[in-house]
């Protein structure tokens, strides 16, 4: 593994509180044109924010030190039973524009230098697969960074992150509405690591969170609906999140 990172510091960033564990890394897309129009927000005093990298389509950039708390997950967050998350994350984002913008696909050695520098965090922290995670996942009702054309599954098949190799397929057409599938729905969200209540009906909530999931580890379909299809992929990534 050889990683190509240029060191162009940000100013926007505190101490990490004491005993606190680097437990879990949060990919994001950098939303905006140009991957210098990002380096020069997350490098602006006034603005507030940061990332510890940004990585673009020729490399990574380091802005904020892994040992200290980056300004990237922003409002509220949430990911097993833990709240402001960048006291506890790494945050790492690749060059995008964004669904506002034109999103577009991620470049195949864009990817391969995200992956790069991930298994580097990685070596460096004692970071579960199930604690990789998109910035969607851990606030899904005001995100979808990354988004649904990241390549996750490449990612864990190289060692980062949970990926259901040979989970099975159900019906996407058919939608779960009865109270004993949410109530499966919402289980298997919330083993995985969302803020998902244990009873309730098909709500704004819940479908926030299926899309985040689907972002994720369904891309094919991203409806906010629990198909039986997302049933069986949440079923096989609770499988793999609980092993762990």
């Amino acid at each position: 593994m050889s990683l190509r990172i240029r060191d162009l510091p940000s100013p926007n960033h505190d101490d990490r509180p004491p005993s606190t564990p680097i437990d879990l890394l949060i990919l994001h897309y950098t939303d905006m044109r140009m991957g210098q129009e990002a380096i020069d927000r997350l490098r602006d005093p006034r603005g507030g924010v940061s990332v510890h990298y940004i990585v673009e389509e020729d490399g990574s950039v380091r802005l904020v030190p892994e040992t200290r708390r980056a300004f990237h997950v922003g409002g509220a967050s949430w990911w097993r039973g833990h709240t402001a998350l960048n006291k506890r994350s790494v945050g790492i984002a690749i060059v995008n524009p964004g669904h506002e913008l034109g999103y577009r696909d991620f470049p195949v050695l864009q990817l391969a230098a995200a992956c790069d520098l991930c298994l580097d965090v990685l070596s460096h922290h004692p970071i579960p697969a199930r604690n990789v995670v998109a910035h969607s996942d851990v606030a899904p009702h005001r995100r979808q960074d990354p988004g649904e054309r990241f390549y996750w599954r490449s990612l864990a098949a190289n060692g980062v992150g949970l990926w259901p190799e040979g989970a099975p397929f159900g019906d996407h057409r058919h939608v779960a509405k009865d109270a004993a599938q949410l109530r499966d729905a919402r289980a298997h969200l919330a083993a995985i690591g969302y803020e998902a209540a244990p009873e309730g009906p098909l709500d704004g909530d819940l479908a926030a969170m299926l899309r985040a999931f689907q972002r994720h580890w369904r891309q094919e379909d991203v409806t906010g609906q629990p198909d039986l299809d997302t049933l069986a992929r949440l079923e096989a990534v609770r499988r793999l999140a609980v092993q762990i």
